[in-house]
């Protein structure tokens, strides 16, 4: 409960020192004060500036807990992201922020990533390697995109890679017709196989192959005179 200060003062103290000396004696206390000071309340205003720093302590420590529970938050968020994170199956280091983002899902209709599980740099290796054999990429616009096999065959007698002529040779697509008879081998091995067997055997197989077509594909000429009979 505040209370209604009281204070005197004599013209002889005015004249004296003038309306802002010394001049005013509040009621309860001994000693002249100005009148400022005549009418405050000191016990009061500490008790207000006391309070007042108590309140700003409690505002700082609730401000202060709740960065802690946003710094909290934040790091659960980075955590749950980072275990969400992708993983090259190449070399098995994590993506980056920006090659995560390029293999992101798409809107309908998007280009979508040749390689999404391949980080930059296993990726740029992947398509260089594939420059040097003059293939397409897989995922990127070609003829042999869509071919049944996802790396190009490799030859189980020499380990020489095989000649688009060879793969397609020995690919089973439908509208090739009948695949070679030794897909696993690359065409030299495949020439040198059929060089063995004519060494062997004196004739090739694939070449009385041939002759059996191209005795079917000519049609029988109709002869006359001695040499029909002698046919006959």
């Amino acid at each position: 409960m505040s209370s209604v200060p009281i204070v005197a003062t004599g013209l002889n103290q005015l004249r004296q020192h003038g309306p802002t000396g010394p001049v005013f004696l509040r009621f309860g206390r001994d000693h002249m004060q100005p009148l400022l000071e005549a009418i405050g309340n000191p016990r009061f205003e500490a008790a207000q500036a006391c309070e007042a720093e108590e309140a700003k302590a409690r505002a700082a420590a609730y401000q202060a807990e709740v960065r802690r529970a946003d710094q909290e938050q934040a790091a659960k968020q980075a955590a749950e992201r980072e275990a969400r994170r992708p993983v090259c199956t190449g070399c098995g280091a994590k993506f980056t922020d920006a090659r995560w983002e390029a293999v992101e899902p798409k809107d309908w209709g998007a280009t979508k990533d040749a390689h999404p599980h391949l980080c930059d740099s296993c990726k740029r290796a992947v398509v260089a390697a594939a420059q040097e054999r003059q293939e397409p990429v897989r995922g990127e616009a070609g003829p042999d995109d869509s071919w049944p096999h996802p790396q190009r065959p490799v030859c189980t007698e020499c380990g020489a890679a095989f000649t688009d002529e060879r793969w397609k040779a020995t690919a089973r697509r439908i509208g090739w017709g009948s695949p070679a008879k030794r897909p696993s081998l690359c065409g030299d091995c495949d020439q040198r196989f059929e060089a063995d067997l004519d060494r062997s055997w004196g004739v090739s197989p694939r070449q009385e192959e041939r002759d059996q077509e191209q005795d079917q594909a000519v049609p029988e000429q109709k002869t006359t005179g001695w040499l029909s009979r002698l046919r006959r």
